[in-house]
């Protein structure tokens, strides 16, 4: 079992920057691929981000690819996702998850991923 908690979330305006951390707890992190998905009101959750165990593999949203970053720290169990040039449009619910590293299958889809946080608000201002 392994618990997310998910912080750094808030009311931003448009351009502006954010960053959100998410702990982990229980199992050995370095064993989790780590992905960060977000959902907006009335709409499907999505993938953002994700992060291989080491930290040395990313793959991003082609919505967020070259305003975000997602980095990792096994050492003290956090994954963080560093959102610069925020739009409106990234407002929405963003979530941690785990997904057990050897298990195979797309860091992308929701299905993949074992352990989920409850969530942090982001909210961009226009």
């Amino acid at each position: 079992q392994v618990q997310l908690v998910e912080s750094g979330g808030g009311l931003v305006q448009a351009g502006g920057s954010l960053r959100l951390s998410c702990a982990a707890s229980g199992r050995t992190f370095s064993n989790y691929v780590m992905g960060w998905f977000r959902q907006a009101p009335g709409k499907e959750r999505e993938f953002v981000a994700a992060i291989g165990v080491s930290g040395d593999y990313t793959t991003y949203a082609d919505s967020v690819k070259g305003r975000f970053t997602i980095s990792r720290d096994n050492a003290k169990n956090s994954v963080y996702l560093q959102m610069n040039s925020l739009k409106p449009e990234d407002t929405a619910v963003y979530y941690c998850a785990a997904k057990w590293a050897s298990s195979g299958g797309s860091w992308r889809m929701n299905h993949e991923y074992l352990y989920w946080g409850q969530g942090t608000q982001v909210t961009v201002s226009s």
